[in-house]
């Protein structure tokens, strides 16, 4: 056959021939055809998609020059950090003054009462209300100065803002005041930060204030603006005492009656000055800038300006305190862009409600939300089946994870996650975790479940909020990311705990432009956390990761944080529950992953048996060691002690193991000058300790 004859014979069927062929197929042939065309154009369609990464995840940071070793971002093309992103923004003022351009006159704040929609109030009205604010302040003889603080003593909600607006539209200053600080640090702080005026969101709160003036203890405090109704009642015990109280709306009305152009602030005038709550002694001052905030909430947008920029339709949900600066960081990204911020009702227990009338896509959370969100879904999860379905889908959605796939769309979201999605709102677009760490299995799990962009950032007050925040692509846990663009990290050698920097392992230290300029009116604190070249010293313990990321290891004192973010010193808890009759010796122990304080406790080998017969207990101290009563009331016990002697409830122990051999130099849990060896303590009682969570969480 010549090669023509056989090309001829090969030819490829002409479309006719196709449509011939096409009609004698049987129809279930035909069916299966369509549904492989479809599946075929929806897995092109849903295709999952990695997010392309900033820079090179393998490279994360980079050493600059100059020997300390310090590390840089990637992000940035110089060893300069970052200041701020947009040229026009400088300021607080001008964040909220470029999200009223932006957004177009939106809505900018919402608020509701129970069982309602949100109800919201526009970027103009807010930006009118609170000059009316400033102006009133001028009126009544405040100065338009970096030196002049107005105290704010309230939950979050929409007036919080406007009168932080109000200060910062006349360069005054911000002092947020909080409940947990307790009545006599809230009296050192007026003191301190020189408070005549503060304004509080509720009449009780106008109480407590009071009652520091009748008994002499804030004498400088005359002005208290209430944001709620109020009875004539208090108009004239503050009258009594030389404090002129006044609704928000009068303050509003008069401000409008004498309204001034706004005095802007500059980038170095304070804008806030924030009192930490400290763990001994009185609470610290922590003076922060207009810059260092605008770094710091610039170095976000940096990290994150590939893949998630914030624009009008952004929606945040605000419930963590407004008093603290990782909240105040991201509502400042949300107005800068002109999206809007949602207010919880006031009470965390109908934050889940809240979510699902809002629909946030912005939600900022705190490691021990998040314990809470995952001990629910697995606790729903009753049946061996049903947890073995979450487990797989979990393992499948990690698998993308790993491979920088972040979604909300596949299999497994349709058919096990989309109602965890829906009990947030639905809408969530970004998630941040920072205060505390969080365990990493928590993060992954619910990176995966969750299906939105999820960061984890690590620093604290003073340097704004944060210096390293994991980047775009990497969603592995168990680190807290890379140095933020504000910031410049170096590890110091810390050797008596045998940690050195030139094994990558040391003291966090942090500078950059987010880095705050001291604690206010103390200059001995100051300079125990800033060194002389500007380091800010952390007291954390970190270590490099052959990728440029950082992980946090230790603590280089015994102080450390509880999930929710609290701090613990635990030396004096011990000494406060040692007054128990019955004790000889305790060991409180706590971890950032757990939200509680647990104890092994020693008693008292003379006076236990006397102390339990008091208490209607017989038996041998070993038997009484044993007794689970006997436990019972030495805990009740310890925590009527603790009480009385003003531990808060976060220093309070949930539970103890009673342990009948005493600590020694012998068994190697005392040093030769009889202080506890607190690692070896941990390590020796870490089945008990493991035992007494697990307990809690039955």
């Amino acid at each position: 056959m010549q090669a023509h004859e056989l090309f001829r014979h090969l030819r490829m069927p002409e479309f006719g021939d196709v449509r011939q062929y096409v009609r004698t197929l049987p129809t279930n042939t035909l069916m299966g055809f369509g549904a492989f065309a479809a599946l075929t154009t929806y897995w092109y369609a849903t295709r999952p998609r990695a997010l392309k990464p900033p820079c090179d995840l393998a490279m994360q940071s980079v050493e600059v020059e100059g020997g300390e070793h310090a590390r840089r971002s990637s992000l940035l093309n110089s060893n300069e950090p970052l200041i701020y992103y947009y040229d026009d923004v400088r300021t607080t003022y001008d964040i909220f003054q470029r999200g009223v351009q932006v957004s177009n006159n939106g809505p900018c704040l919402g608020f509701r009462k129970p069982n309602q929609p949100y109800e919201w109030i526009s970027y103009k009205e807010v930006s009118d209300r609170a000059e009316y604010i400033g102006s009133a302040l001028l009126h009544r003889g405040f100065k338009p100065s970096h030196a002049q603080y107005i105290g704010i003593f309230s939950q979050n909600r929409p007036e919080w803002v406007i009168i932080e607006q109000g200060c910062y539209a006349y360069s005054m200053v911000v002092v947020p005041l909080y409940d947990t600080l307790g009545t006599e640090a809230i009296a050192y702080i007026v003191n301190k930060a020189d408070l005549s005026l503060v304004f509080c969101d509720k009449p009780d709160k106008a109480k407590l204030l009071l009652s520091g003036v009748e008994k002499g203890d804030t004498p400088i405090l005359n002005t208290i603006v209430i944001m709620e109704p109020f009875g004539t009642d208090l108009v004239e015990r503050g009258k009594k005492c030389g404090v002129e109280i006044f609704s928000m709306k009068e303050i509003e009305e008069l401000g409008r009656a004498h309204r001034q152009k706004p005095m802007p602030p500059k980038p170095e005038d304070l804008a806030v000055i924030c009192f930490t709550s400290g763990t001994t002694g009185n609470p610290k001052g922590a003076m922060i800038t207009h810059q260092n905030i605008v770094s710091n909430a610039s170095a976000f947008v940096k990290t994150t300006e590939k893949t998630f920029m914030p624009s009008c339709d952004d929606i945040l949900i605000s419930f963590l305190p407004l008093a603290h600066m990782f909240e105040r960081i991201v509502e400042c990204v949300v107005l800068c862009h002109g999206g809007r911020i949602g207010f919880f009702q006031g009470d965390i227990r109908l934050l889940m409600d809240d979510l699902k009338a809002l629909q946030p896509t912005v939600f900022p959370v705190v490691p021990r939300l998040l314990n809470r969100m995952f001990d629910k879904i697995f606790g729903q999860a009753d049946t061996t089946i049903k947890r073995w379905m979450l487990d797989f889908a979990s393992k499948r959605k990690e698998a993308e994870l790993r491979s920088g796939i972040v979604r909300n769309n596949s299999f497994w979201d349709k058919v096990i996650f989309s109602k965890i999605q829906a009990s947030l709102g639905g809408k969530v677009r970004l998630m941040v975790t920072g205060a505390a760490p969080v365990s990493a299995s928590v993060l992954t799990f619910l990176r995966a479940a969750l299906g939105c962009q999820f960061y984890e950032g690590y620093g604290q007050t003073e340097c704004t909020a944060g210096c390293s925040l994991s980047l775009p692509g990497d969603w592995t846990a168990g680190h807290v990311g890379a140095p933020m663009p504000c910031s410049l990290i170096k590890l110091v050698d810390v050797q008596e705990m045998n940690y050195l920097a030139a094994r990558g392992e040391g003291e966090v230290c942090v500078k950059g432009p987010n880095v705050f300029c001291g604690y206010l009116k103390d200059a001995e604190k100051t300079a125990e956390a800033l060194d002389k070249d500007g380091w800010l010293h952390t007291g954390d313990i970190g270590k490099w990761l052959p990728n440029g990321t950082l992980k946090i290891i230790d603590r280089k004192k015994h102080i450390f944080k509880l999930a929710q973010g609290e701090y613990i010193a635990p030396e004096k808890i011990e000494n406060v529950y040692l007054r128990c009759e019955a004790l000889a010796q305790v060991f409180v122990y706590g971890e950032s992953l757990q939200a509680f304080l647990v104890a092994v406790v020693v008693p008292d080998p003379e006076t236990l048996c006397k102390w339990a017969k008091k208490s209607g207990f017989e038996g041998s101290y070993e038997e009484l060691c044993k007794n689970k009563d006997v436990k019972k009331h030495i805990l009740e016990d310890m925590v009527r002690n603790g009480k009385e002697s003003g531990l808060k409830s976060f220093e309070q122990v949930k539970d103890i193991f009673v342990h009948n051999e005493m600590f020694s130099i012998e068994n190697g849990l005392l040093t030769p000058t009889l202080k506890a060896k607190r690692p070896e303590l941990r390590k020796y009682f870490q089945p008990q300790i493991d035992e007494l969570y697990a307990n809690a969480k039955m």
